[in-house]
């Protein structure tokens, strides 16, 4: 196997040789550690010695590192007595255990905020940082957060899984980084939603599967062929996935008709417009900006009263899109950003570009500082005589 093979066959196997052990009883912190242990040792045996079960490998090696750590542990033998016998290698049975250790991740002991972090990072392969982006916090405080969900969930029994609401956050933000970040699990996360909408009869549940179905029915158009950022009103419209589209939007009616209004429904409801216009100049912006008001209602988020600013501004014009955007705090991610594209429409063309300057410093990805610089060099040539 070369390694991107070994790398993309080791994420996809985690989820479920740790969901293993932390069934046989293990808590999850040492499980964790466990197979991280039996990981490394993957990497040093495998390019010479591929197993023929590569999950039954590594069930094996990791509880055996489960098994010899928990032995070294004087204060924790009488566990030890409980815990079953180190199975006999072969193969294990074909079960998909990611998602039901989503649930597992969710324990009632951690804070919703605390339990999706540390699924995202044990589960969906996130890295700290990347974890602290989406929570739009510093770094170092997600770490910390990380280490205190594990210290709490140290010595616990998974008997009590987390509830459906933490699971779908978990699910959204793995999907919003396999959709605009480093690691690919946008299609991992719609497969886990689509398990999880046939397992449970939840119109959020509903509205996630339609969010991520209409997002995911345009990636092929998000980026050139030379990886820089396509927006969305310059997207090739006709290579969008309309089969994806179609049945989001069907997903989706079914959801709101139980009149059971939540965020992820709110959300996929604005996708859905912007999927349903042919033009970008035929998009439906009153109606955006009506399901936004819905939206910011549900959520209080800063981040969907920003992305609402520039729905007014599509709306009503440039000077009422910052007029909303006064209203909000300027260390927002993507504020400057906003606040360059309003101000160019409103032909203010020195502070836009000086804005979009301002927001490629500030981008959290490569991709998307490239595509503010470019837009700050184009306004500054334009203004050359």
């Amino acid at each position: 196997m070369t390694p991107s093979m070994d790398e993309a066959l080791l994420r996809s196997l985690t989820p479920g040789v740790l969901a293993v052990l932390v069934r046989r009883g293990a808590d999850f912190a040492a499980a964790e550690d466990a197979v991280q242990d039996a990981l490394v040792e993957a990497v040093r045996v495998w390019p010479a010695d591929p197993p023929r079960d590569a999950k039954g490998w590594l069930v094996t090696v990791a509880w055996r590192r489960f098994l010899d750590a928990t032995r070294a542990d004087a204060s924790r033998r009488r566990r030890e007595d409980r815990v079953e016998e180190e199975p006999a290698p072969g193969p294990s049975p074909a079960v998909d255990d990611t998602l039901q250790l989503y649930f597992l991740c969710a324990h009632p002991s951690l804070t919703p905020s605390s339990a999706v972090a540390l699924t995202l990072r044990a589960v969906g392969g996130l890295t700290t940082r990347q974890i602290a982006q989406a929570y739009l916090v510093p770094e170092a405080t997600m770490a910390q957060r990380i280490s205190r969900a594990k210290r709490t969930l140290s010595g616990v029994r998974f008997d009590q899984p987390g509830d459906v609401a933490t699971v779908l956050r978990v699910l959204y933000l793995v999907f919003n980084e396999g959709y605009s970040g480093d690691v690919d699990l946008a299609a991992e996360a719609i497969r886990l939603t689509r398990q999880l909408a046939g397992a449970i009869d939840h119109p959020e549940v509903a509205g996630l599967l339609a969010l991520m179905l209409l997002h995911h029915a345009r990636r092929a158009t998000r980026t050139a062929p030379d990886g820089s950022l396509v927006p969305l009103a310059e997207q090739d419209r006709g290579r969008w996935d309309t089969a994806s589209i179609a049945e989001g939007v069907r997903v989706l009616q079914a959801a709101l008709a139980r009149n059971r209004l939540g965020e992820f429904q709110a959300q996929a409801a604005i996708a859905a417009l912007h999927a349903d216009a042919r033009t970008a100049e035929e998009t439906d912006w009153v109606q955006i900006v009506e399901w936004y008001d819905e939206l910011a209602r549900l959520t209080e988020s800063p981040v969907v009263r920003l992305n609402r600013a520039v729905a007014i501004g599509e709306a009503d014009g440039p000077r009422a899109g910052l007029a909303a955007l006064a209203a909000l705090d300027d260390s927002l991610p993507r504020h400057a950003a906003v606040a360059a594209y309003l101000h160019e429409r409103d032909g203010d063309l020195t502070t836009a570009a000086r804005l979009y300057a301002e927001a490629a410093h500030k981008a959290p990805n490569l991709a998307e500082r490239d595509h503010l610089t470019r837009q700050a060099a184009r306004l500054n040539a334009h203004r050359r005589p």
